[in-house]
């Protein structure tokens, strides 16, 4: 039987929003470079496979050059296809195995509930030209092992700043997130998200950092529920929970288009 290929915007109701993930469906396993051949050719920032697995799935995370440890956006539009195609499956967590271990996703109320695992962090100094390539002086850094994320004075900063892309690539930092407090109530931080070593020079939704995100403003405005919104081009909104040693992060999800692959 063909493949069959998805295309889902996730983190967003709407069509043609938010960050967009291709889901290829597997009946047995697929060798690597078949599965980075088919994201190459989506051209998406990531292309998830899952395969059944037991009482779950093998999910697996590509963007156009390299498979990638943890995907945010691609493991929520996975969960809305099977979802999608097996309703029976609302009533209980999808389980997913990973190369960041064992993830699941929860049907709550129309929305998709990831469960992720937070990332501790460790102060980071402001070296070099760093300012001058991401566009603005940082106010603090942070990391998380190939995440790097630094704090703007004010949104509008992280909103308008354009970071120099091949000079990022250059630094030893392959994911970077930028990031600021929201100055009205409607969410409490944005970010931007850039990962030109990894082939995704900005990503228009990205749920793996904020389980960086989470615990960086959990601690800084002492709260645990937060609502976030990564300002790229396409926009997107993430609701999130710091739960100990897990972030929660729902969102909502579109799928765009369902077609058999014919090789």
């Amino acid at each position: 039987m063909p493949h069959i290929l998805y295309q889902v915007d996730a983190f967003t109701e709407e069509p043609f929003a938010g960050n967009p993930a291709g889901v290829c469906l597997l009946e047995k396993p697929q060798p690597d470079q078949w599965m980075q051949r088919i994201a190459a050719e989506m051209n998406l920032s990531e292309t998830a496979f899952l395969l059944p697995e037991g009482d779950g799935w093998r999910l697996r995370w590509f963007t156009p050059k390299t498979e990638v440890d943890l995907c945010g956006h691609a493991t929520l539009a996975s969960s809305k296809v099977l979802f999608d195609i097996k309703p029976d499956l609302r009533g209980t967590p999808l389980i997913f195995q990973t190369r960041s271990g064992e993830l699941r996703a929860r049907w709550v109320e129309g929305m998709i509930e990831l469960d992720f695992p937070r990332m501790h962090y460790r102060p980071l100094e402001i070296v070099g030209d760093v300012a001058e390539v991401l566009g603005f002086m940082p106010v603090a850094a942070v990391f998380s092992g190939s995440y790097f994320l630094f704090e703007a004075e004010n949104e509008t900063a992280i909103r308008t700043c354009t970071p120099d892309i091949s000079g990022l690539e250059a630094l030893p930092m392959p994911e970077v997130i930028i990031t600021a407090q929201c100055e009205d109530r409607e969410f409490d931080f944005i970010s931007r998200f850039f990962a030109p070593q990894l082939g995704v020079d900005e990503d228009p939704v990205t749920g793996s950092a904020h389980c960086l995100l989470t615990p960086y403003w959990s601690d800084k405005l002492g709260k645990t529920a937060l609502t976030a919104f990564q300002a790229s081009q396409r926009g997107g909104r993430l609701h999130l929970q710091l739960d100990g040693e897990r972030v929660r992060i729902a969102g909502a999800a579109k799928v765009i288009f369902k077609a058999e692959l014919l090789v």
